[in-house]
């Protein structure tokens, strides 16, 4: 599972708002800390002109926006500000899903059951609802009712985390209000549009993962001993591979690679996984640029407003920039800190 580790840490670097100053020197970190600050007040800023609307989507954008902050006002937390967009009734299952994290780990509450039942109501063609429930059975010892949600999932239609119904959300979201003086990168010349890059797609990351190694262990463990599980796990991974995230496509190869006997396939979906760690390495390398580049910026957030899902967004900024999604011949990954 190398592969979906790399994709894991790559897509942590691209999305994280914590990479605002590499230098630190005591100036330089004094001058970090002063636009971290600034971009801090600038997203509670952003969170007070959204919070009074009755729009989900808005509301959504407000919830993940407060998610990271460490002292929200009660009326402007996640818990407070997720429940009043699921209580609209246009809200959809990306509010619902976003749900899923409203919830504390440290009481084993976690995902929010409520969000899943919701889900399961709502999206019950969606794969990734049942990968939720999946996982959520497997870590209750629930095995009979973890192998009815592989079947589920397997027959499911798509597979959708709902990142790009949030990401568009937060895109639109971030450019409400001209971002102070102080938020500004010195150093950069994407000016304001670097600062909206780096709000909405750092806020994208609040939206919760399914735990998809769960799944990964559950059909690794159980197809070798059961050729029903076995088809069900090579027919959720085909879908997997055509799903809305990397991580996602990710477990998909992973899945074809290791329960397909056929060695054509095997070195086929081998050979998959390698393009997409270049592609999302490759994106990695145009989100770093867009903190520099006001044009990149820009075109970063027109893709994040278009709508779609991750995976889309991913391969429509490598094509616009020219960058082939299949790697060269000779192109190996770059391991975890090596730098290269």
């Amino acid at each position: 599972m190398r592969g979906r580790r790399l994709i894991a840490l790559t897509l942590a670097v691209v999305l994280s708002t914590a990479a605002v100053a590499a230098n630190t020197a005591p100036s330089a970190t004094k001058t970090a800390q002063a636009r971290e600050k600034a971009l801090l007040a600038f997203q509670n800023d952003l969170i007070n002109v959204l919070a009074p609307s009755g729009d989900a989507d808005r509301l959504l954008a407000a919830a993940l926006l407060a998610r990271p902050l460490p002292n929200p006002s009660k009326l402007n937390s996640f818990h407070a500000l997720i429940e009043r967009a699921a209580r609209v009734d246009a809200a959809g299952p990306a509010v619902s899903w976003a749900r899923l994290a409203d919830c504390d780990p440290n009481t084993h509450a976690c995902p929010n059951s409520d969000a899943v039942t919701q889900l399961v109501q709502q999206a019950p063609d969606n794969a990734a609802v049942w990968l939720v429930k999946l996982s959520q059975d497997v870590n209750g010892l629930k095995n009979d009712d973890a192998r009815q949600d592989l079947a589920k999932a397997a027959s499911a239609k798509l597979y959708d985390d709902y990142s790009g119904v949030a990401l568009k959300a937060l895109a639109n979201a971030a450019t409400m209000l001209p971002p102070p003086t102080a938020t500004l990168d010195p150093n950069s010349d994407a000016g304001a549009n670097g600062v909206q890059v780096l709000i909405a797609y750092g806020s994208a990351t609040g939206m919760p993962q399914p735990a998809l190694r769960d799944t990964a262990g559950f059909c690794q463990e159980k197809a070798p001993n059961d050729d029903t599980v076995k088809n069900d796990c090579l027919k959720l991974g085909l879908l997997l591979e055509w799903g809305s995230s990397p991580l996602a496509r990710s477990l998909g190869l992973h899945l074809r690679e290791v329960l397909n006997t056929d060695p054509a396939q095997q070195q086929d979906a081998q050979n998959a996984r390698r393009n997409l760690i270049w592609q999302v390495q490759n994106f990695a390398s145009l989100s770093l640029r867009a903190q520099n580049d006001k044009a990149q910026s820009q075109h970063l957030l027109a893709l994040a407003r278009s709508g779609g899902t991750q995976m889309s967004l991913v391969l429509a900024a490598l094509h616009d920039a020219g960058i082939a999604t299949d790697a060269p011949a000779d192109w190996q990954p770059q391991k975890p800190g090596s730098g290269n």
